[in-house]
């Protein structure tokens, strides 16, 4: 009589819940890594050398930093030692996918659209970056200028409000006025294609 076939044991990673063969396939493959490594490391043998190369440039790159800082007599080993990395994380910011997105600046560009030849719209970029909410910056641009005013989606999906009709000359003294939190150096002109500060 043949043998009975026993169940296949399914090693699956902790961190994606995948099985390990499948991890590469996963969510976030740069967190699962070392798990690999360290569990199965006959799966993925290119990991291993890759690690292997990584902590060899880590001692190298301990060694150099040890020599630097010995000639610069504890100029460097006044700052921690994660100070320039936590800096870096925090403009960062990573994405669903592994995708990086990097911080946007805090400012308000202002740009100045001729329609129909006559016919101008101003538009206002970054208010949002301030924390000031969209809708209602809208809502006071159009009573104060006595024009109409919305928020729009922009060309790269942002939001954005634009008032009909040219009011860029009264606008950043209404802005830094209506809302301290943003100062008159973080607000921008965009004229004939060049960002050009209003203060």
């Amino acid at each position: 009589m043949a043998e009975k076939p026993q169940p296949v044991k399914v090693l699956y990673c902790p961190i994606c819940s995948l099985p390990a063969e499948y991890c590469e396939f996963g969510p976030d493959f740069e967190k699962c890594k070392p798990w690999l490594i360290s569990n199965a490391p006959d799966l993925y043998p290119h990991l291993l050398k890759e690690a292997n190369e990584k902590e060899g440039e880590k001692v190298s790159e301990q060694l150099q930093s040890v020599g630097i800082s010995c000639a610069a007599e504890g100029a460097a080993s006044s700052a921690p030692p994660g100070s320039t990395v936590s800096s870096k994380q925090e403009d960062v910011k990573r994405l669903p996918g592994g995708k990086i997105k990097k911080k946007e600046k805090q400012e308000v560009v202002i740009e100045k659209v001729v329609r129909n030849r006559r016919k101008c719209i101003t538009i206002v970029k970054g208010l949002d970056l301030f924390g000031i909410k969209l809708s209602d910056a809208s809502k006071k641009l159009g009573k104060k200028f006595a024009t109409g005013a919305s928020v729009v989606k922009g060309p790269t999906d942002k939001e954005q409000i634009d008032v009909q009709g040219d009011i860029s000359y009264d606008i950043v003294e209404y802005i830094t006025e209506t809302w301290p939190a943003v100062p008159e150096t973080a607000i921008f002109f965009i004229e004939d294609g060049k960002k050009v500060p209003a203060a």
